[in-house]
């Protein structure tokens, strides 16, 4: 199975959402995130949380889980346990904070799995 990607490789400047990612198909499962940071600049960090809603339309404030701000090219895995959730979105936050009055650049990209599949992938290798 091809991972969903909830973010596609993107370059951002400033805080953000994804679009919304329907779960349903995974309802009894745990999802595998992958967050790949592809491009970073010094003095400055990425935060992304993962919201999750049953209807797609009503979103709460604290997420069901979160990335940890991150500061380098890299590559970072979660399990996203996603009970009764049929919808996810991850809404991500630059910071700067350097002297410099440039804004925050990152090249960054999200993608989910059903964690069943990321075992079975890694244990073939």
């Amino acid at each position: 199975m091809l991972p969903d990607f909830l973010v596609e490789e993107s370059a951002v400047r400033e805080s953000g959402e994804s679009s919304i990612l329907d779960v349903r198909k995974h309802s009894n499962e745990n999802l595998h995130l992958t967050f790949c940071i592809t491009h970073a600049v010094e003095n400055e960090s990425i935060g992304v949380d993962i919201l999750a809603s049953k209807d797609g339309l009503h979103w709460p404030v604290k997420p069901i889980i979160s990335f940890t701000p991150k500061y380098y090219c890299g590559t970072y895995h979660l399990l996203v346990p996603i009970r009764e959730a049929r919808y996810i979105k991850a809404a991500w936050r630059v910071t700067r904070w350097s002297r410099a009055d440039n804004r925050p650049f990152f090249r960054f990209y999200i993608m989910a799995q059903p964690a069943e599949v990321r075992a079975a992938v890694a244990g073939a290798a």
